[in-house]
């Protein structure tokens, strides 16, 4: 008799395997590490990989367990294909020779080097901006400006779809958080005009993306910053997922919408397009750079952006910002079109506007971590994104495209997403057809 994966391991999430009525703080977690053991043992456990060489448009690696991958790869964020690239990489040898490796202190006592002072210099200009701010991760960053702007007595009016670190840092900062559904300016309207007439005197932070990363979709950015104007409240924006990837100059949405340098306060991470860690917050008050250095606890106590770090960004901007980068972001973009297009061509659901994020919903964690499974034994090596981090039937894979990738990785992809359809629908149909009792439901 055909024996099936069980239900638990194809369809429960996180949340079902955290048991919260045990006392003891690290117990609440055991179940969740056998659950994630038992998919690893059937194959479903498709996170923790670890690549074995240069990330690249193919890449080789083993999962958690040790069980071997390699094929095309689009599951990495090297979106103009800058990680290995000759100038990167001969520039953070050259600091290495100069400065050593580590920053060795804080950015508020004597963590910086001449690489990271000019870098900020360089990139303020390049953004707008009379100041910019530098942060070890793109996570501190997110988190950090905003527990620093905000107090318990504030609010912040928060997209439902911000990434975790402004989430996080938004509830850390004060209870009066709002999220407004995702990308609805005339639902942040709603909420500044309820706080302001309750509480004239508070201040508030509206925060937003230029490019989200699930969905791959763009807020109007004008008219949020119209409105904070109106209602005396501060506009945050993160542009980690479409600086240096999109537009001209590598300016992104905020050159698309005429909103460069004229937003706020503006944060990102390097680690999508810049080929490093790290994190910036830029804006035109010499006062906030201070109050990030010294009142920012991820800035001000911890270790500051190391040489090679900086050295990489920096190098990284003088290809962004050249003709060379116009070129990285025309391949890009056209990469991005050619699967987008023959994904949706074979009917799979793809969300968003063009960018070097391709989101294919594919349905429920059953059939996700199915077709998650058979891709990875094809030779197509995706990530997949399920419930909390998403609605429960609308996992998906967040593919990530590649200045570097080839019309032969791209038409490869798409072969063998099909196939994981196919297989996957296969396995479903026979189970539900199947009269035998299904491993560990008996």
């Amino acid at each position: 008799m055909t024996q099936y994966m069980s239900r638990d391991v194809r369809s429960s999430s996180i949340p079902d395997h955290i048991d919260g009525s045990r006392t003891n703080l690290i117990s609440r977690w055991s179940a969740l590490g056998r659950w994630f053991v038992e998919r690893g043992d059937v194959g479903l456990d498709p996170y923790q990989k670890v690549s074995s060489g240069r990330i690249g448009p193919e890449v080789k690696g083993f999962l958690r367990d040790g069980v071997l991958f390699a094929g095309v790869n689009f599951a990495s964020q090297d979106y103009l294909s800058l990680a290995s690239h000759p100038s990167i990489v001969r520039s953070a040898a050259e600091a290495i020779d100069r400065f050593g490796v580590h920053s060795a202190g804080s950015a508020a006592l004597m963590g910086n080097t001449t690489l990271s002072v000019a870098l900020e210099e360089r990139l303020a200009r390049f953004l707008g901006y009379e100041i910019c701010t530098l942060f070890p991760i793109g996570w501190a960053a997110g988190y950090g400006i905003i527990k620093t702007l905000v107090r318990e007595t504030d609010h912040v009016v928060i997209d439902v779809l911000a990434h975790a670190c402004l989430q996080e840092g938004a509830r850390a900062a004060t209870a009066n958080v709002s999220r407004f559904p995702h990308l609805s300016t005339d639902a942040v309207e709603k909420r500044l005009k309820r706080i302001r007439d309750s509480d004239p005197r508070a201040g508030i932070l509206v925060v937003t993306e230029t490019l989200f990363s699930m969905d791959s979709d763009i807020p109007d950015i004008a008219a949020l910053q119209a409105l904070c104007r109106r209602y005396d409240a501060t506009l945050l924006v993160d542009c980690a997922h479409d600086l240096g990837a999109l537009g001209e100059r590598g300016l992104g949405v905020l050159h698309a919408q005429d909103m460069v340098g004229k937003v706020d306060i503006l944060m990102g991470s390097f680690s999508k397009t810049f080929a490093s860690p790290g994190g910036f917050v830029a804006c035109n008050d010499l006062g906030l750079k201070f109050a990030l250095r010294s009142s920012c606890g991820p800035s001000t106590f911890t270790n500051a952006m190391t040489p090679i770090q900086a050295a990489v960004i920096d190098a990284a901007l003088s290809i962004i910002d050249s003709q060379e980068g116009d070129e990285r972001r025309a391949r890009l973009l056209a990469n991005t079109m050619l699967l987008r297009d023959g994904l949706a061509a074979e009917g799979f659901m793809v969300m968003g506007r063009p960018s070097a994020i391709v989101p294919v919903v594919l349905g429920n964690a059953s059939i996700s971590r199915l077709m998650t499974k058979y891709a990875a034994d094809e030779g197509g090596i995706v990530n997949l994104v399920e419930f909390p981090a998403v609605a429960r039937n609308a996992c998906r894979w967040r593919m990530q495209v590649m200045a570097d990738h080839t019309k032969s990785h791209i038409r490869s992809m798409v072969d063998i997403a099909l196939a994981a359809r196919q297989s996957a629908n296969e396995y479903e149909r026979a189970l539900e057809a199947s009269e035998c009792i299904p491993v560990g439901e008996n």
